[in-house]
Parts: C-alpha cells; sequence; structure tokens
C-alpha cells in the first residue's frame, strides 16, 4: 500500500458507516457516451461489488427500501455531439461515489486500496489516476453527537439536477419538508436510531423556511425512464425555533444538514441527481467552482421538446382512460417515436426503457397510426 493511501484511510476504521470518495478518470481514447450515460456509471459500480461481493450486491439490488450509494455525473468537459457527449483523449474528469451504510463502507475501504486501474464503459476506457477522500469517514452517531448548535442559517447547493417525486411525477421545487424528508429516509434506514418520520416533518414544515435562492430549471436524461426535470443553484435557509422548541428534532435537524453532502438530495441520487454540498457563509460566492451540470446538446433538446408535443397529442386520444395509465401510456408512446424520428434502433430503446422489443413494436406502431389519424382530421 502506498503512503499516500495509507495516509487517506488514517481515520477509515472498522466501525465507518458514511464515506465519500472522488476518483479522477483519464480517457484513454475519445469515447463517445450517451445521454444517459449515468446509468452505465451506476453498473459499472454495482458490478465491481457484484465481483468481490455477490451477497452485498443482491443486498444493494433488491433487498434496500433505500440506496445505500449516491454517484455524481463526471465533472469535466464534456464535448456535447449528436444526442451523446464526447470524452476526449487524454482529458481528465472527476467522479464521487458516497457509501451510507457500514457494510457498504467496509466494502469500499478494500476497494480503495486494491481498485483496478481502468472503468471499462460500454464505447471506451478511463484510467483511475487518483482517488482521494472526497468527505471523510463518518457514523452516524458521530453526526449525531456532534450537532450541538444548530446554525440559524445555512446554505446548500444543489450542483446537479434535483427533484421529487410526487404524484407519480417529478416537483422541481426545493421545499424544505421534501428535502429534508430525502435525507430522514437515508437516516432511518442505516442509523442505528430512526425517527418519527410525520411528527419530524412536520416540525420541520414550522421552523425551516427559504430566505434566499439562485436557482435554475433543466430536463435531463437518466437512467433508462427517459428525462427529469430538476433544479439547480444555491437556496438560503432559516430556521425559526421561537416557533416549536425540540432539542432531539434539532440535533436531528443539524445531522441530516450534514448528511446531505454524502447522500445527495431527492430522485435518483444513484444515478448522478441531487448532488448536494453544506455551503460555508464564506463560500457561498465560489461554490460554482465546484458545480456539476448535465448539459442538454442541441438533438436532446429537440427530442425534449418533440416528446412533450407528442405526449400532448396522444393524452387527446386517452381521454377516456384518465389518471396515470393515460399519461404513463402517452408519454412511452411518445418517447419511442419521437427517439425512432432520431434514427435511433427499435432495440435499443427497447433496451433502454425496459420493455420487450414487440412490446415496444407495438408501442411505436400504435403511436404512428394515432399521429396518421390526427393529421387525417380536418
Amino acid at each position: 500500500m502506498s503512503h499516500s493511501k495509507t495516509s487517506a484511510i488514517a481515520n477509515w476504521t472498522d466501525d465507518i458507516e458514511i464515506v465519500s470518495i472522488t476518483l479522477t478518470l483519464r480517457a484513454i481514447a475519445d469515447i463517445e457516451l450517451s445521454h444517459n450515460y449515468t446509468t452505465a456509471l451506476h453498473a459499472w459500480f454495482l458490478h465491481q461489488v457484484r465481483d468481490s461481493d455477490p451477497q452485498l450486491s443482491a443486498y444493494l439490488h433488491d433487498k434496500q427500501s433505500e440506496k445505500a450509494f449516491a454517484i455524481s455525473p463526471l465533472n469535466g468537459n464534456l464535448k456535447p455531439i449528436v444526442n451523446s457527449f464526447l470524452a476526449k483523449v487524454d482529458s481528465t474528469y472527476t467522479w464521487t461515489i458516497s457509501a451510507l451504510s457500514e457494510s457498504l463502507c467496509t466494502w469500499l475501504q478494500t476497494w480503495f486500496i486494491n481498485h483496478p486501474k481502468t472503468i471499462n464503459l460500454y464505447k471506451g476506457s478511463f484510467a483511475i489516476e487518483q482517488i482521494r477522500i472526497n468527505q471523510p469517514p463518518t457514523t452516524y452517531n458521530n453526526l449525531w453527537s456532534s450537532s450541538l448548535n444548530l446554525d440559524p442559517r445555512f446554505t446548500l447547493a444543489f450542483l446537479t439536477p434535483t427533484c421529487f417525486r410526487s404524484k407519480n411525477h417529478h416537483l422541481p421545487l426545493p421545499i424544505p419538508a421534501n428535502i429534508f424528508h430525502s435525507y430522514l429516509r437515508r437516516w432511518n434506514d442505516f442509523a442505528p436510531e430512526a425517527f418519527p418520520q410525520e411528527e419530524f416533518l412536520a416540525w420541520i414544515e414550522k421552523v425551516v423556511y427559504i430566505t434566499n435562492y439562485e436557482l435554475n430549471c433543466t430536463k435531463v436524461a437518466v437512467a433508462k425512464k427517459g428525462y427529469v426535470t430538476g433544479f439547480t443553484g444555491t437556496v438560503e435557509f432559516a430556521i425559526d425555533l421561537k416557533t416549536s422548541r425540540n432539542s432531539d428534532f434539532e440535533k436531528l435537524l443539524s445531522a441530516l444538514i450534514k448528511l446531505a453532502n454524502y447522500c445527495g438530495t431527492g430522485h435518483k441520487t444513484t444515478f448522478g441527481l441531487g448532488q448536494t454540498r453544506l455551503i460555508r457563509k464564506d463560500e457561498v460566492g465560489n461554490w460554482k467552482n465546484e458545480k456539476q451540470s448535465i448539459v442538454a446538446t442541441p438533438i436532446q433538446e429537440h427530442l425534449i421538446k418533440r416528446i412533450a408535443e407528442l405526449t400532448e397529442l396522444f393524452l387527446q386520444t386517452k381521454k377516456r382512460q384518465g389518471g396515470d395509465r393515460a399519461q404513463n401510456n402517452a408519454t412511452i408512446w411518445a418517447t419511442i417515436l419521437a427517439r425512432r424520428e432520431l434514427g435511433e434502433s427499435l432495440t435499443d430503446i427497447a433496451i433502454d426503457l425496459d420493455l420487450p422489443y414487440e412490446t415496444a413494436k407495438g408501442y411505436v406502431k400504435r403511436a404512428r397510426k394515432t399521429l396518421d389519424n390526427i393529421k387525417s382530421v380536418p
């Protein structure tokens, strides 16, 4: 083991439950990455776990109500090209992985010391040039015990698009109860002591409010389910403890604010969304130096608009179905047809959307027939 690695993990003891590491990567050759390339990073990481610890892999994949890890997208100069991104040869990028449970931290510690030399994705490879600890190893009890004085104001920076699931849709708004609900779910799943969810969130609604923000809203491709609307930027929060004092909840709130640096915020954090940092007062003006973003190519922007346009047209023919079923069917039809119009193979689309090929084929036939019928109406 090198001296640098020994120094890096000096505080990474066997009882560690939370840690975040950052890999510095170099493209070995030009690599074309799909618009939702974080899916490949997600799969590569899980394969690393599976290859050395199948039992832990199965637990991560199937047996948790909350995921015990979060990843970032690549941070660096990815060049947008037609419906994808290009990582240029010898360009460097950083990629962050966080572990949120003791079992995964134990695995990650061994992997950190004996990591592979490359990350092999579908269309190319990155050399792993360096790994460093991004957020220090700690435990849930340490976060709790160090949360003695609650700062009346704090700022969170949302580095990658952030959103929440609400009534089967995406909610791209930094509502305090939603933000702290996402942290509390992880806490209650992995920490030694759980807290009453409804009571805590009712308290959050009373005492936490937004005093300032600088936000942008964007749509990004993520995982296998199309596009997600999310927000990025900074939000300043204030705490009004005169409204309702609760010493345990105050300590929990302080601990959850610290946990945000590791677990991220909201939906799809295991695919790069919701990367979050607690920003000190003297850092607020400089937070963008660390900002990570998933940019949209012109083709993606066209695709987003086309999917929305087709979805609205198909919904007009599905009003009798009503509810979420009509919306979901219209969106699937629109997504498949819009991507076929851009020349993507139906096989690739079916794999990406996790659909049987024949099902995708049937959907696109019905979508085209429906669109023709709509156009034929005077």
